[in-house]
């Protein structure tokens, strides 16, 4: 299979023979309909498997009519619109991909954005960093409205530049970015037999390495071993766990903790500290404030309250 990393969106351009961009640091892109043509007419496709990664980021919109893109490890397709965000780095696989042939795609270098408050809200965007999993997946009408700013982004990029252009742009990405967030947030609602079932694995793995002795051997998981044993990103984990418990996937792993500590301590042949060392704590002190928080009472006014 066919590997590129394009070091700039120039390169990026001239390889796939794109007119040059308006900026080096920022590329907009528009396929329009013709006239007369369907909005689901296939003519952009990738007969030949294709991968790549880019030194920007990239935000994509397109309809995905047949065929599989990988992002990171985790195969997905969509007839609905597609929203895809790819970080510097990120790989991405094309095989027998035929796209509709209208699309949108914007691309920009983290020095377009670096003096802005945008760049440090990018780092907080999730979905920026699902490697290992997940696009955007959008209704209809979460479809007009992502359009709509593209074609605010396109109609300003192809504009006589000057001082207000790229105060105006990023104000149009910042916009967009709001808006995948939220809808982000709403298509982790709306999966909730999915959602379960990711829950469901996460307890289980927990409870097959309390099982094997593992706390004990190899201390408390970490969020990215439970993601990687998942497939999935710990983001994308994280950000599940926390839609469908209100809590975090470290405050799960810690709840499984506690709950096992309250058998464990009324065994009257383990202390304290031995159930904390056997529970993957490497210092009892730790155990205790974690126990505490949880329950509300140290271990030791446990044991005293049960036992009496």
């Amino acid at each position: 299979m066919p590997s590129f990393n394009f070091k700039n969106i120039t390169e990026y351009h001239k390889h796939f023979e794109l007119p040059e961009p308006q900026n080096p640091l920022l590329s907009v892109l528009h396929t329009a309909l013709k006239e007369g043509e369907e909005e689901n007419c296939d003519t952009h496709s990738f007969d030949e498997p294709l991968e790549l990664s880019c030194d920007f980021y990239a935000i994509g919109f397109k309809k995905i009519l047949s065929g599989e893109i990988t992002y990171g490890r985790t195969k997905y397709d969509c007839t609905n619109g597609t929203l895809l965000f790819t970080a510097p780095n990120q790989k991405l696989s094309f095989k027998d991909v035929v796209l509709s042939s209208e699309s949108y795609h914007i691309a920009f270098h983290k020095d377009y954005v670096q003096s802005s408050e945008i760049y440090q809200k990018i780092k907080k965007y999730n979905f920026f960093n699902y490697h290992v999993n997940e696009a955007l997946h959008l209704s209809p009408k979460e479809e007009q409205i992502i359009k709509d700013i593209f074609k605010n982004i396109t109609i300003e990029y192809y504009n006589n530049q000057d001082e207000f252009s790229k105060e105006i742009i990023i104000s149009q990405l910042d916009t967009l970015l709001k808006y995948a967030d939220r809808f982000y947030k709403r298509q982790f609602l709306d999966r909730t037999d999915d959602n379960k079932i990711l829950i469901t694995k996460f307890k289980e793995i927990l409870n097959t390495y309390f099982e094997q002795n593992l706390f004990a051997e190899e201390g408390i998981p970490t969020v990215d071993w439970m993601a990687a044993q998942l497939n999935v990103s710990h983001r994308y984990m994280s950000d599940t766990i926390k839609a469908e418990t209100g809590k975090t996937a470290i405050d799960q792993i810690n709840l499984f903790l506690v709950e096992e500590a309250k058998s464990m301590l009324l065994n009257p042949n383990l202390s304290i500290s031995e159930t904390a060392y056997k529970l993957g704590f490497e210092y009892p002190q730790y155990f205790t404030r974690v126990f505490k928080k949880k329950v509300g009472m140290s271990p030791k006014e446990y044991i005293q309250t049960h036992t009496n």
